[in-house]
């Protein structure tokens, strides 16, 4: 093992003086492209099957909603959704059932 440190290459005629190949692009620098626009929302086409519940099939009608929005606009029609889906689910839950029938060893006095 040896404790001689390596001497600096000295760079070449080419590379003092300009001349020679250019330095190499940064990756988001070839891609990067000063008249790029991005594409116009388009619309998903994805199917949405009537569920037979008018409620839940408007709020999944409202998915459609996006197809017109860009990307970072889709949040809020999905939060929308979520939260009314959320909301029909739990109201399954608060409305009453069937009247309990009466129970034959009730005692009647």
């Amino acid at each position: 093992m040896s404790d001689a440190v390596p001497e600096p290459v000295a760079p070449s005629a080419a590379q003092e003086t300009g001349a020679g190949p250019e330095p190499q692009e940064t990756e988001r620098e070839a891609h990067e492209d000063p008249g790029y626009e991005p594409a116009a929302p388009a619309p998903l086409d994805v199917p949405r099957d009537p569920t037979g519940n008018a409620e839940v099939d408007a709020r999944l009608a409202r998915l459609a909603d996006a197809d017109h929005l860009a990307t970072d606009g889709h949040v809020e029609v999905y939060e929308d959704v979520h939260r009314g889906l959320r909301d029909a689910l739990t109201a399954l839950d608060a409305r009453p059932g069937p009247p309990v029938p009466p129970s034959p060893y009730e005692n009647r006095s």
